[in-house]
């Protein structure tokens, strides 16, 4: 018989919540899985853009010195349009996450609440 202060029961004297089975549900896996769909890729991109910067940066160095205006060359220009594109990730990954992510989130919040209120 186990004691409200047994191995397997919360502080509270109640079983806790039984994570590997909500990480087994089907709205848990889809969650996961809209989470990376998104992520892999987009991270995947940026990495490659990243390292086509360097490497022009590297190797292309008279590409990069082309003056476009004034002082301000291609290489300038690709450096900040480095900063430009993390914010636009960003953006989209907050207006993806919420319309996509947070809606199953909040949902897979709520049937835990619900399992834990009903202890």
């Amino acid at each position: 018989m186990m004691t409200p202060n047994s191995p397997g029961r919360g502080s509270d004297g109640h079983d806790p919540v039984d994570y590997l089975a909500v990480e087994d549900s089907p709205d848990f896996r889809e969650l996961k899985s809209r989470h990376r769909r998104f992520v892999l890729p987009v991270a995947g991109l940026a990495f490659l853009w990243f390292l086509a910067y360097v490497l022009l940066a590297t190797y292309a160095s008279d590409f990069m010195a082309t003056p476009v205006f004034g002082r301000v060359n291609i290489g300038l220009i690709l450096g900040l349009a480095q900063f430009v594109t993390t914010f636009a990730i960003t953006m989209t990954y907050v207006s993806y996450a919420n319309r996509r992510l947070d809606p199953l989130a909040e949902k897979l919040r709520v049937e835990l609440a619900e399992t834990e209120a009903s202890r």
